[in-house]
């Protein structure tokens, strides 16, 4: 696939994800932290029964950065733990596979916190 065939397609996907959560919000009594949880108990689900991964293969980063793909990589250590581990994988698949992505996310987190002053909402 060309370059800018995978932009568009991780672009379309991306956007779809995040439509299907605009509307969640606006249509029904679901709170958005309601909505982060079912996307992300979609992505396990969908990344068990293996419907997910044809989807990362085709959009790419649309597909694995929004909350899905969390769930997704969450589902696939997991799957990766219990191959390695047996029964302990269960409890440190998901967890060593996401770790970089939350570490990356606390690091940068506190680096904001560092840089910029927060100011509370009046």
């Amino acid at each position: 696939m060309s370059q800018p065939v995978t932009y568009l397609a991780a672009f379309l996907c991306g956007g779809a994800l995040c439509l299907i959560g605009q509307v969640l919000i606006d249509r029904t009594g679901l709170t958005p932290a309601r909505i982060l949880v079912v996307y992300v108990v979609a992505g396990v689900v969908l990344g068990g029964l293996g419907l997910y991964r044809p989807l990362v293969e085709l959009c790419g980063a649309g597909a694995t950065v929004p909350l899905t793909g969390f769930g997704y990589n969450l589902a696939r250590g997991v799957a990766r733990g219990i191959a390695e581990r047996g029964f302990l994988g269960i409890l440190l698949g998901g967890v060593t596979a996401a770790a970089g992505g939350i570490a990356a996310a606390v690091f940068f987190g506190y680096l904001a916190a560092l840089l910029f002053k927060a100011k509370p909402k009046p």
